[in-house]
């Protein structure tokens, strides 16, 4: 393999890296969003709402980040018997989980006046 072809498939490599640790640095947020602004979210609802933004998560990285978002105090959850199927988990936001996304908001807020000052763009 040609050197110049090894270097740019390291360079790209390591870009999809970064651009995914990215994405996994925003999902607790989107996800406290999501729950904020349905009031109670089934899990698959979620997932749908992520990949409708393109933020593609898949079930295996979505319940351990909701189960922690529960253990931590944000979520509540209640079961409900379903029509076409087991029962269906819906997730809540509790107190603390309105004060977690509110505090995040501050910060992601401050993050990308931050971005936006170092990297010269316009905030939309």
């Amino acid at each position: 393999m040609h050197s110049s072809i090894i270097v740019l498939y390291i360079c790209r490599m390591n870009t999809d890296k970064t651009i995914s640790q990215m994405r996994k640095g925003v999902l607790e947020f989107c996800i406290l969003s999501i729950i904020s602004a349905e009031d109670e979210v089934y899990a698959s609802d979620i997932l749908s709402r992520l990949k409708q933004a393109e933020l593609i998560v898949v079930e295996g990285t979505l319940y351990p980040l909701l189960t922690r978002l529960k253990n931590d105090g944000a979520l509540s959850y209640r079961w409900e018997e379903s029509k076409s199927g087991p029962p269906r988990k819906y997730y809540k936001l509790t107190p603390e989980g309105n004060s977690m996304l509110s505090t995040i908001q501050k910060g992601w807020s401050q993050l990308l006046d931050s971005v936006h000052m170092i990297t010269n763009t316009k905030t939309t």
